[in-house]
């Protein structure tokens, strides 16, 4: 069974797992009809549905996967896929699973991204295509990316039970609880193309950044102008994703590639979840210009981007930290740590480094902090007439408190008294003072 899952009771993990698992889907067509047909109003989605009935309504508004929607899919992540294959990138390796493995990347996400985006912008400038079909087919897209990656979990589920590609795999004896968390920690479809980071990385993130730009093109050709809203969110979008992927080595270092496993939870969520939910603020736009003039714009746009870099910071310094063993300045000064012993799984004692000070010494996630207030920056141009543009800075809130308990569970379990004496040295969670 997935370490991921032991935090809460039995009960609750199931109860949570079939809630997310049966009312995800829905809501992601709920999301895409309220904020493009419905103003952004969830008073309005409401009154349609009270009119019409539940389920008479879900038959009108859930648009039928159409040839085009799938056509724009396969040619994205046929492209995505050959930019991670191709690409030349340094060689990286991951961190030791908890069977012993070290599974190997090919670091080549920033690449991957600057050709994304000009060969996105350049097929739209030079006519090749227009974006505008992609927001027009918006809902297709979102019904056909349901139901394929659907199937794909399935895939991952079977290939999990008959041909993993390590030994860090296996069944919770749970056929339900299999396919939500997933069978394999690194999947792989031969030795070089890793699942995860095609869904995490490649299909997902990437996704964002396309979406953003998809938007901001849509309001330029449906109004003559992009408004300042409409930039601010854009540019703060594409600065956190840029990030996102000058830091991509980092990433597979965290809880979402080295602990959780490729299931719905992760890869359904990366396929349909980010672009769907991560992108609504900039879907909202669209047919909601706001003009919030150059001062208040740059100010928004400022504070986002400090945001974005202090949250780049906190990956940083942990991460050289661990790259330099130790033997690096934190703020000016010698680092604080502890030296941490543990078991791996074939009984072998290792050691690491819990840095205690810099960002690191404020709260055991105070990288969670820059993280929600960014997402905070690049909505509020939406302003506050409807709360649904908000979603994503409320889901993402609750996602990483639910993460940080997770990850103190899993410290807990892994390093016993010298993660309590982390915790009397850092004794906050996330935020300094406070939690």
């Amino acid at each position: 069974m997935a370490e991921s899952k032991m935090v809460h009771s039995s009960l609750v993990t199931y109860a949570s797992v079939i809630s997310l698992l049966t009312l995800c889907p829905p809501f992601v067509i709920l999301l895409w009809y309220t904020m493009v047909h419905a103003d952004g109003s969830v008073a309005l989605t409401w009154d349609y549905f009270r009119r019409n009935g539940l389920l008479s309504a879900f038959v009108n508004i859930w648009p039928k996967p159409t040839a085009i929607a799938w056509k724009i899919i396969f040619c994205y992540a046929a492209f995505e896929a050959a930019l991670q294959l191709l690409l030349p990138g340094k060689r990286v390796e991951g961190p030791v699973s908890p069977k012993g493995n070290r599974p190997v990347y090919k670091a080549n996400g920033v690449a991957a991204y600057a050709v994304t985006l000009l060969t996105y912008v350049g097929i739209w400038w030079f006519g090749v295509f227009n974006p505008s079909i992609v927001y027009d087919h918006l809902g297709e897209i979102f019904s056909a990316l349901i139901f394929g990656s659907l199937i794909f979990c399935v895939f991952l589920n079977i290939k999990g039970h008959v041909a993993p590609s390590s030994t860090d795999s296996g069944s919770s004896g749970n056929l339900i609880i299999d396919f939500y968390w997933g069978m394999e920690l690194y999947p792989r479809i031969g030795k070089d193309f890793d699942l995860k980071v095609f869904t995490n990385c490649r299909f997902g993130m990437m996704s964002w950044a396309v979406l953003s730009i998809t938007y901001c093109i849509k309001q330029y050709e449906a109004n003559g102008r992009v408004a300042d809203s409409m930039l601010v969110n854009t540019i703060l979008t594409l600065v956190y994703v840029t990030k996102f992927f000058w830091w991509e080595d980092g990433y597979w270092n965290t809880m979402d590639i080295a602990h959780d496993r490729a299931g719905f939870y992760i890869c359904w969520g990366c396929l349909v979840w980010v672009p769907s939910v991560y992108t609504c603020p900039g879907m909202y736009l669209v047919n909601h210009p706001v003009n919030l003039g150059t001062q208040l714009a740059l100010y928004i746009l400022g504070a986002g981007i400090l945001c974005v870099l202090i949250n780049y910071d906190c990956d940083r310094q942990r991460q050289e930290f661990r790259r330099k063993n130790g033997k690096c300045l934190v703020w000016g000064s010698p680092p604080k740590k502890i030296v941490a012993s543990y078991t791996t799984a074939d009984g072998e004692t290792k050691t690491n480094l819990l840095l205690t000070s810099g960002w690191w010494g404020l709260s055991r996630h105070f990288h969670y902090v820059p993280e929600i207030l960014a997402a905070f920056f690049w909505t509020v141009p939406a302003l506050f007439n409807h709360v649904l543009p908000y979603f994503y800075v409320i889901f993402l809130t609750i996602l990483l408190f639910d993460r940080a308990t997770r990850d103190d569970d899993k410290c807990r379990s892994k390093y016993g008294k010298y993660w309590k004496l982390y915790c009397e040295k850092v004794p906050y969670k996330i935020i300094p003072g406070i939690y």
